[in-house]
């Protein structure tokens, strides 16, 4: 039976340029095969959201050339060297009307799993409009952000921020949703890192 409730877009925050990676865009870097991106696409849609918009920055030209993101909303962040948080506010400013949330998605998260994005997705059907995983009862990625909140959000996305704001803003409401048991938090930010997520 069709769902019609409201839908829970992913934004999916891709523009990072690997500073310490020797400049390699994060979008880019090889993970089981695919561009990293490819991967976080698979992960939000295979949780449960359908429409996605991809955030680019560094090399957006090379990346759109070099991946296969099909059915996905691609917006270019000219202002990505200014950090995560204009990523966020050009992904939120681009979102369709209509929706109920949206579930944030960081590229350079593998570990991240489609158990964790369904996770969210179904803490906010039973209501929370803020919510982000868990892991071992720490604040991680992703992290679901209600439609009222959007412009709370984009007002407050500055430099390497993101949503930190928004989530301090509403302690009381932010609900935190245990992952650890299915995801890994970890980032991809070094050479040891990306050494690491690619030999698994």
């Amino acid at each position: 039976m069709k769902d019609h409730h409201p839908p829970v877009a992913a934004l999916v925050l891709a523009a990072g340029g690997g500073s310490r990676l020797g400049g390699r865009p994060k979008a880019l870097l090889p993970y089981r095969g695919r561009p990293l991106v490819e991967h976080a696409v698979a992960v939000v849609r295979a949780g449960g959201c359908e429409d996605v918009t991809v955030v680019l920055g560094a090399a957006r030209e090379r990346v759109r050339a070099g991946t296969e993101l099909p059915g996905c909303r691609l917006i270019d962040n000219p202002l990505w060297e200014s950090g995560m948080g204009s990523s966020l506010r050009a992904g939120l400013q681009a979102l369709p009307a209509g929706l109920a949330a949206v579930l944030v998605m960081l590229v350079d998260t593998p570990g991240v799993t489609p158990q964790a994005v369904a996770r969210l997705l179904a803490a906010h059907r039973a209501g929370a409009e803020l919510a982000a995983a868990g892991y071992d009862g720490r604040r991680g990625h992703p992290v679901l952000v209600g439609a009222r909140h959007f412009a709370e959000a984009a007002a407050g996305a500055t430099g390497d921020a993101g949503a930190r704001a928004l989530l301090a803003a509403h302690p009381d409401e932010l609900v935190l949703v245990e992952c650890g048991d299915v995801a890994v938090p970890d980032d991809l930010d070094t050479p040891a890192d990306l050494a690491r997520w690619t030999a698994g």
